[in-house]
């Protein structure tokens, strides 16, 4: 492929999924990693991309962060595979934390279906599917974030300090060595509160999360149970999982 036409193909998958990592990029252009990196380094030069840590994002999210409605569009096969995945660890009876992301929202659109299930949620977008819910359906009050649709605050880590969840499911902004991140120090302390609250807790973030680092780690791997992504992990990946004993679901896309 022409180098001109990689950049467009690479500019192209940044309108529609808003990051991607180096070796995403290279499987998708079937190019090698150097040849990936000159790319972005020429499309960086002309203002088309924002080159981070290990992949890119779009210039438009320089000024912030995504909307709910834009990060709902992206990865839509993988976040219904991950959903299917996460449902199944679910038992009749069990009470269920589902956090605001986009990924975390389909597995708790999924559970809305569950007439045995109890699930505590701080999603306004899950809310507002109550009236098509056939379980018990809580939300954890606090102050609504706008751009993701999320409550937050001291409301909301006041009653998640005196809850205890059978599983919870947390989304990520971006995965880090040390463990999966977020970009607000507001939806970090809920996201680790239900994390820490829980007898099971899940990660559920699809493959673009991964290599795509955010500013704060919200839990370290050691306080994670399981991982469910449609990723297909490399040797590194799976090894720091394994070594704090989580189990990984892979999602069948």
């Amino acid at each position: 492929m022409f180098a001109h036409l990689r950049q467009q193909k690479v500019v192209a998958l940044l309108k529609e999924r808003g990051s991607l990592s180096v070796p995403d990029l290279g499987t998708l252009l079937g190019a090698s990693p150097a040849t990936v990196r000159r790319d972005l380094g020429f499309l960086e030069a002309a203002g088309r991309l924002v080159r981070t840590h290990g992949g890119v994002i779009a210039t438009d999210r320089r000024a912030g962060e995504a909307s709910f409605g834009r990060k709902s569009r992206r990865e839509l096969a993988a976040k219904r595979a991950i959903a299917e995945a996460a449902a199944a660890l679910v038992e009749d009876g069990d009470t269920v934390f589902v956090d605001a992301g986009t990924t975390a929202f389909k597995v708790g659109a999924r559970l809305l279906r569950r007439p045995g299930v109890t699930v505590y949620t701080n999603s306004v977008p899950l809310l507002h599917e109550a009236a098509a819910a056939g379980c018990r359906l809580v939300a954890i009050g606090g102050e609504v974030r706008a751009v993701s649709q999320a409550l937050v605050g001291g409301a909301a880590l006041g009653w998640l300090g005196r809850i205890r969840f059978d599983v919870a499911f947390v989304g990520a902004s971006g995965i880090d060595p040390g463990g999966p991140c977020t970009t607000e120090l507001g939806e970090a302390g809920v996201k680790g509160a239900a994390v820490r609250g829980a007898r099971r807790a899940v990660l559920v973030a699809d493959g673009s999360k991964w290599d795509l680092p955010a500013p704060i780690v919200f839990a370290p791997w050691a306080e994670f149970d399981d991982v469910i992504t449609d990723r297909r992990l490399a040797a590194p990946e799976r090894e720091a999982l394994t070594r704090h004993r989580i189990r990984i679901h892979p999602a069948r896309v």
